[in-house]
């Protein structure tokens, strides 16, 4: 069977051209609150200025935001009294004077250190009087209350401190990244040969050794010398974290990597002096050289240095990838050796704290541990006597452990720990008492909770969850006394929050499907809810948006169904004679989800597809497996196949469409962006007869390129698994191309690299595939494109692909 398109007269190209220029421009033409590519592509801006960062003043009565300037990336900080919701403009000098998000409260609750520029300032929160300590041009971070009358801060890779009474500066903490010079090192032949010829030799050294012990002398005769140095080593500084009660330190250091012998290069076409720029970028999956993290604790009062060994770790010595790598030696003739020892880990930084929580008064200590290989979580505390890890709760995923959601955890007091984690499939939150041998689960359910936060006030722990449907976040909290949640909030769509500093109200920012977000107040209790902003502009509520219908696709593999957002026109009729063509959206990331009932971050795209409904499409947007929000099975069903099941959903949705929409199964086409770029190739060549025409921007194409942290999760890496990057790279199977694509790529994307556009081009071109696929390149585009020229001639061409061959 001949595949391939009737070749077409001349002629007959440029009539069918005309044509479809013709409705194309009809589509586009501007009348009174039509919805028009031009628009929907325009800057942003158009839309409305939502708020940004919203957070508390100090005293609770007012909050402060941001909000990007009209036609300018700068954001601009205002202010707004609850009391009357009047808002101002915070001034530049102000910036000076406000309240900071973030900051460290004294133990009496009287004080508050923060940051602010680079510089340190404390405030008098009963007074409201500041006083600035600092006035450097080095940045003082990470302020630090030890006792109410002393604050640390870091420079660097040291940490300083100063006494509120006295504003005597002390160098509490001396980090040397070299060997300690005081370390005997064995004289080579050369050295003794010179002492013993010459009376010179032996004077200078004797003089040495005696100005060396009268400066030890000197400093041991007073408690006026700064910090005794810590000599780490050459080594690269991963984790410092100094605990509340200024006694210890956690350092935890990497050896130097090799990494930066691998990094890409990405060249600059369109250049100010005309030149072609060369930039370095990020290495390839694979290619850095594994990191284990060597972890100290460095006794202050005692000047001693303990290393916390990985050994007690529960299957820290299991190697979960050895069947893979005994079959991959096995496969190219080679011996199988099996590993010994622990595995490599390290702190997990991924998170606000740094992967340490320290507790209130300094006496124990929290660490996330993430095996190298992503298998493996450990929540650990420190036993201080025998300096050693106690493991408090350990998580281990044949697939991977969700390293971008989901680590939530911190103290509820001195002696209990709260966390989440995903034990049983959705990630659920517990409490656990150190010396405990068991965990208490605060929360249970098939829905995922998350952004979990200590009232500092009362015994509750404030989180997001979506319990009443995968797609709806609410604010609930839990009683860590007697177990109990309730709902704080109950606006539908999605909803994240900030407790006030007197715990007795939360900021919400609330957004819906075709709503934007903006902020609201309310109880932490619950009850009415305030709107504090009204940020949308009036055209896009004028605009006849489509709302989208949040339905549930049967799967014909898994035993939960895939949810998605419907589209369908206005004056859809399932009873008309000529079915409907329709159009299938692929959101990217992989683990992003985006059929939530709140706004998206494919807003353009939203907007499109009420665009394309009103050209008589219908349209799908699927949160296939591996989409967030569904719990780990969902997430890790692409463990070492991605693109697999992935392609099973997409065909499940189109054949839905087909049943319940009154569409034509041959007139669907599919698109997305990155991640969904990617999904578009495997559509189109794994499925060919499944999808009649498919746009593929910024994609993927062969899993070997990409970055490493995303890509080993889920397919290990090359040298250990080349099976999976086999099984699940666009490259390997692009010779089943047979419907029309679009290839749309930046090409100074620095995420997804241009060269893979360009890799698979060439591909297509040896496969003689000239009559199925075009490409189009922008020049000065990032992953994220920023030039509305750009997003309009993208979707132009998306649109164009869709007129063509799908009506």
């Amino acid at each position: 069977m001949n595949l391939k398109p009737k070749k077409s007269s001349f002629f007959t190209k440029v009539v069918r051209k005309g044509m479809l220029l013709f409705a194309v421009a009809t589509a586009f033409s501007s009348h009174a609150n039509n919805i028009t590519l031009e628009q929907i592509m325009a800057d942003p801006d158009w839309i409305g200025n939502a708020p940004q960062g919203a957070y508390w003043s100090d005293n609770g009565l007012s909050i402060y935001y941001w909000q990007k300037m009209q036609g300018n990336k700068e954001r601009q900080l205002w202010k707004m009294a609850l009391k009357d919701k009047k808002t101002s403009l915070v001034t530049d000098k102000e910036r000076y004077e406000i309240d900071s998000p973030n900051g460290s409260i004294s133990p009496n609750k009287e004080l508050k250190a923060y940051n602010l520029e680079g510089d340190l300032y404390i405030k008098y929160l009963n007074s409201g009087d500041v006083r600035q300590l600092t006035k450097t041009h080095v940045n003082e971070g990470r302020p630090l209350f030890i006792g109410n009358d002393t604050v640390a801060y870091r420079v660097g890779e040291d940490f300083y401190s100063i006494d509120l009474q006295s504003g005597l500066v002390s160098h509490i903490v001396d980090i040397r990244l070299e060997d300690d010079p005081d370390e005997h090192q064995e004289e080579s032949y050369l050295d003794k040969q010179q002492s013993r010829y010459f009376e010179y030799i032996r004077k200078q050294q004797h003089q040495q050794k005696h100005n060396e012990l009268r400066k030890k002398q000197l400093l041991e005769s007073t408690e006026r010398d700064p910090a005794k140095p810590w000599y780490l080593g050459d080594k690269e500084i991963h984790t410092l974290s100094l605990s509340p009660n200024g006694k210890w330190l956690l350092v935890g250091t990497y050896e130097k990597s090799e990494a930066a012998k691998y990094h890409d290069n990405m060249p600059r076409f369109v250049t100010e002096d005309g030149y072609v720029e060369n930039q370095k970028v990020r290495p390839l999956v694979g290619t850095n050289r594994p990191r284990n993290e060597t972890l100290y604790l460095l006794d202050l009062v005692n000047h001693k240095k303990t290393v916390l060994d990985y050994k007690g770790l529960p299957y820290i010595e299991s190697d979960p990838l050895a069947d893979i790598k005994r079959a991959t030696a096995q496969k190219n003739g080679q011996e199988y050796k099996a590993q010994k020892g622990p595995r490599n880990a390290a702190v997990f930084d991924w998170i606000p704290n740094n992967g340490v929580e320290w507790n209130d008064d300094g006496t124990n200590v929290a660490i996330l541990l993430y095996s190298q290989d992503n298998k493996d979580r450990w929540l650990v505390t420190v036993d201080f006597d025998d300096q050693e890890l106690v493991t408090q709760h350990h998580l281990r995923d044949v697939a991977w452990v969700n390293d971008w959601n989901f680590n939530d955890f911190g103290w509820i007091n001195n002696k209990t720990l709260y966390y989440t984690a995903e034990d049983t499939g959705f990630s659920q939150l517990y409490s656990k008492k150190i010396e405990a041998s068991s965990s208490k689960a605060l929360t249970k359910g098939r829905y995922i909770v998350d952004s979990v936060y200590k009232d500092p006030n009362n015994p509750y722990l404030y989180y997001r969850a979506n319990k009443k449907h995968p797609g709806i976040y609410e604010v609930y909290r839990v009683n860590t006394t007697n177990g109990e949640s309730q709902a704080v909030t109950d606006l539908g769509g999605k909803n994240d929050f900030v407790l006030s500093p007197d715990s007795k109200n939360i900021l919400i920012e609330h957004s819906q499907a075709l709503k934007p977000v903006d902020l609201y107040w309310s109880s932490s209790a619950g009850g009415d809810v305030v709107q504090l902003t009204d940020t949308v502009s009036d055209k896009f509520k004028s605009m006849p948006w489509v709302e989208p219908e949040f339905i549930e696709v049967p799967s014909s593999e898994a035993d939960q169904p895939i949810y998605a957002r419907l589209y369908k026109p206005k004056d859809f009729d399932a009873n008309r004679q000529e079915k409907y063509p329709a159009v299938m959206f692929i959101h990217g990331a992989g683990y992003l989800q985006n059929a939530h009932q709140g706004w998206s971050l494919y807003f353009r795209e939203m907007m499109f597809h009420t665009f394309l409904t009103e050209q008589g499409y219908v349209v799908l947007d699927m949160d296939f497996r591996a989409s967030a929000g569904y719990g780990r099975d969902w997430r890790t069903a692409i463990y070492r196949q991605m693109g697999t099941p992935e392609v099973v959903d997409l065909k499940d949705g189109a054949n839905w469409l087909a049943k319940n929409t009154h569409v034509n199964r041959d007139k669907i086409g599919i698109y997305g962006g990155s991640y969904g770029g990617f999904l578009t190739f495997m559509a189109l060549f794994t499925a060919p007869d499944s999808f009649a025409a498919g746009a593929s921007l910024r994609p993927v194409t062969d899993w070997a390129h990409y970055n490493h942290g995303y890509t080993s999760n889920i397919l290990n890496t090359p040298s250990i698994d080349p099976e999976a990057y086999e099984r699940s790279s666009p490259m390997e199977f692009a010779e089943g191309l047979n419907k029309p694509l679009l290839i749309a790529h930046g090409m100074v994307d620095d995420n997804v690299f241009f060269k893979d556009t360009v890799r698979l081009v060439q591909r297509l071109i040896e496969l003689e595939k000239t009559e199925y696929f075009e490409t189009a390149i922008y020049p000065i585009e990032p992953h994220g494109f920023t030039e509305p020229s750009s997003w309009l001639d993208e979707y132009k061409r998306i649109f164009y692909l869709f007129e063509e061959n799908l009506k």
